[in-house]
C-alpha cells in the first residue's frame, strides 16, 4: 500500500508532534522542575525548565501582546503557509520535503505548548567540555534543527546535480 504524498506529509508532521509531546509529558511528570540529572556524565544532561520565550529564552521579557504576536500568531501563520507550500509544490525533493515536515512538526509542537501551558518545556542539554555547549532544548527543537540541516544539505546536493546536467 502506497501512501499519498499528502498522507505522507501529514504522517511525518504528526509523528514529529507526537514524539515531542510524549517526551514533554514524561518530563513534566517524572523530572523535578529546575533539576539536573546525568544521562551521559556531564556531557548530556536532563533538566525540566519552562521557557516562556523562544530559542534560548529570547523574547521571554516581551510584554504579553508582543509575546502573543511574535511567539503564537506569527509562527502559526508561517507554519500554515509552509504547509500550503509543500502540499502544492510537487517539485520539492524528498529530502527537503522531510526537512519541511520536521520543521512544521517541531514548530506546531512548541506553539501548542505556548498556547496550552504558556511556556515550552525544555529538558535536554549538551556540554562538550565548555567548548561546545547548547542551551536547554527539547525534541521539537531537534526536529526543527534537523529539518533546517536537511533542507540546506538538499539545496547543495541538488544544486550540484543540476550543474552537472548543464
Amino acid at each position: 500500500m502506497k501512501l499519498s504524498r499528502t498522507a505522507f506529509i501529514s504522517l511525518l508532521i504528526i509523528v514529529n508532534i507526537a514524539i515531542d509531546q510524549i517526551s514533554k509529558v514524561w518530563v513534566r511528570a517524572e523530572v523535578s522542575e529546575g533539576s539536573q540529572s546525568s544521562i551521559i556524565g556531564d556531557v548530556f544532561t536532563l533538566h525540566n525548565v519552562e521557557n516562556t520565550g523562544a530559542f534560548l529564552g529570547m523574547g521571554s521579557d516581551l510584554t504579553d501582546p508582543w509575546r502573543t504576536i511574535l511567539l503564537l500568531v506569527l509562527p502559526v501563520i508561517v507554519l500554515g503557509l509552509v504547509v500550503v507550500h509543500i502540499i502544492r509544490d510537487k517539485t520539492i525533493d524528498n529530502m527537503s520535503l522531510v526537512g519541511f515536515c520536521c520543521i512544521i512538526g517541531g514548530g506546531i509542537a512548541n506553539v501548542f505548548d505556548r498556547f496550552a501551558y504558556g511556556s515550552v518545556t525544555d529538558f535536554l542539554h549538551i556540554d562538550l567540555g565548555g567548548k561546545l555547549r547548547t542551551g536547554i532544548f527539547n525534541i521539537a527543537d531537534v526536529s526543527v534543527t534537523t529539518g533546517m540541516i536537511m533542507i540546506l544539505a538538499a539545496s547543495f546536493l541538488y544544486r550540484k546535480k543540476e550543474k552537472i546536467k548543464e
